[in-house]
C-alpha cells in the first residue's frame, strides 16, 4: 500500500496535531519519486478511484488551510 494513503487511512485523534504532523514528516522523509507519476500509476492500475483521489485532495486542502499554508 502507498504510505501515504497508510498514513491518511489512519484516524488520529482531534487533538494529537503534533502525532500526526510527525507521522507526516517521517512520511516525507522517506518518499522518493514522483508523486504526481505515482498517483496517476495507482488511477490507471485501479488501487485508487478518482472520488478517492478527489477526496484526499480535499483532506489535504483542508488540513493546508488549518495549517495556515497557502
Amino acid at each position: 500500500m502507498n504510505p501515504l494513503y497508510a498514513m491518511l487511512n489512519q484516524q488520529a485523534p482531534a487533538n494529537n496535531m503534533q502525532g500526526l504532523l510527525s507521522r507526516f514528516q517521517q512520511f516525507r522523509n522517506t518518499f522518493s519519486g514522483n508523486p504526481q507519476q505515482q498517483i496517476q500509476q495507482m488511477l490507471n492500475s485501479g488501487k485508487i478511484t478518482q472520488s478517492q483521489l478527489d477526496a484526499a485532495v480535499q483532506q489535504a486542502q483542508q488540513f493546508k488551510n488549518m495549517l495556515g499554508i497557502k
